[in-house]
């Protein structure tokens, strides 16, 4: 999954970005609102995370200027506004949540998986992206690559589906084998050292 990040403050900047890298995202860091629009118009990603104060345009105008041109890629906007005026600004403008700063490591990880989950596995989007080549189309069932079908197996569609469903989580072979495969007793048969 990737992830757009603008913070103008460059050591905060620096420990979101490596952070979130740790926990498997590629992130994309920017410290001024106009660089953001302009990358935003070459690339996709699947989820902003946007200071709202920042030199050029301001978080609130970014997503102003997304949802105009239909774009629903999530946002969370990071902040130390809490009166209610500014937070009914970004919901009004389709924000998906906020983190108030300073916050602990952790709750941006559980607010980022959060709401990745909510967007891409509870919302009207058939299609979940998985990077700029590949997608999984929830309702069918099928992986495209380009929009083309591409010929996967019932135990792979099975791994796929249960990977986009843990979006953000760190899933280790062990865990993954027992959940799919359901060799719960640890008996994995001919695969002996899958761990």
């Amino acid at each position: 999954m990737k992830i757009l990040l603008l913070e103008d403050d460059v050591s905060y900047k620096e420990t979101i970005h490596e952070y979130l890298e740790s926990l498997g995202y590629k992130v994309e860091s920017f410290e001024n609102g106009d660089e953001v629009v302009d990358a935003l118009y070459f690339k996709k990603y699947h989820l902003l995370l946007l200071d709202i104060r920042v030199p050029g345009k301001s978080g609130y105008e970014i997503v102003k200027i997304l949802r105009e041109q239909k774009d629903e890629t999530p946002v969370i906007f990071m902040t130390s506004l809490t009166d209610i005026d500014n937070l009914s600004i970004g919901y009004e403008l389709g924000c998906n949540d906020y983190i108030r700063k300073p916050f602990a490591a952790r709750e941006l990880k559980y607010r980022v998986e959060q709401v990745l989950k909510l967007f891409y596995l509870h919302s009207n989007e058939e299609e979940v992206p998985l990077n700029d080549e590949y997608s999984y189309n929830l309702t069918q069932g099928k992986l495209l690559q380009k929009g083309e079908v591409i010929a996967v197996t019932p135990k792979e569609q099975k791994v796929l589906e249960y990977l986009i469903t843990h979006l953000g989580e760190y899933i280790s072979t062990k865990k993954l084998w027992e959940d799919v495969w359901e060799e719960k007793n640890g008996n994995r048969g001919r695969y002996p050292y899958v761990h």
